[in-house]
């Protein structure tokens, strides 16, 4: 199975999450740009709030990958203590890349909410939406991030996933959704037929047409 696009692939999603529709405790907080095609088309399908979660991770310098901790929109901060400990990393280098992180984040929130607030998850279902899954590293920090929101639970929710990772996010969040988790995993992109990469301002326009309650004007 694959996907035609992103779209397509949320409006599959959106079937699968068929029990959140109309439920005013839920909010979809879709992950930019990719992300956000598949968000819209769940909260337009489920009648729920649509918001860009901004999230930066914060990567270890010179292994990036590895996240020593993450931020988001609302100075929110959470850090990894264990790996701050265990690689012994000084606070001088934690502010130093929070702050250079913190620079883009506040760009990409710009670009795409404008002066907009974003959505309180407190005491709500967040609905964590991307278009695909592949370390994981991203998701767990967009978890960590709205988990120290209080929200009252959160669901990851993908079109596609390997098999290892969606395991290992079953246990941070408090449900886990996807349509195709395979062992075989080269990357998000051989699911889709269509996965040009999305632009900041198509982000921004289908945020603003969820917030007006508009779908596509190509259906």
């Amino acid at each position: 199975m694959r996907f035609p696009d992103r779209s397509k692939a949320g409006q599959l999603l959106a079937q699968k999450l068929g029990g959140y529709a109309n439920n005013p405790d839920a909010v979809v907080l879709a992950l930019p740009r990719g992300g956000v095609p598949v968000g819209f088309e769940v909260a337009c399908t489920l009648n729920l709030p649509l918001d860009i979660i901004v999230v930066r991770k914060l990567g270890v310098p010179n292994h990036e990958e590895l996240a020593m901790g993450a931020i988001a929109s609302g100075d929110v901060r959470v850090l990894e203590d264990d790996t701050i400990d265990w690689l012994q990393i000084p606070s001088s280098v934690i502010e130093r890349v929070t702050e250079m992180e913190k620079t883009e984040l506040q760009r990409r929130e710009s670009t795409y909410r404008g002066t907009a607030p974003p959505l309180d998850p407190a005491g709500k279902i967040a609905i964590l939406v991307d278009d695909g899954i592949a370390t994981g590293s991203t998701m767990r920090a967009a978890v960590a991030v709205v988990r120290s929101r209080g929200p009252q639970r959160i669901v990851i929710a993908v079109p596609t996933a390997p098999a290892s990772t969606a395991k290992e996010l079953e246990r941070v969040a408090d449900d886990f959704v996807s349509i195709i988790t395979a062992d075989v995993f080269v990357g998000v992109g051989q699911w889709y037929d269509d996965f040009r990469q999305v632009s900041d301002e198509v982000a921004r326009d289908l945020y603003e047409c969820a917030k007006l309650g508009w779908r596509r004007s190509d259906e």
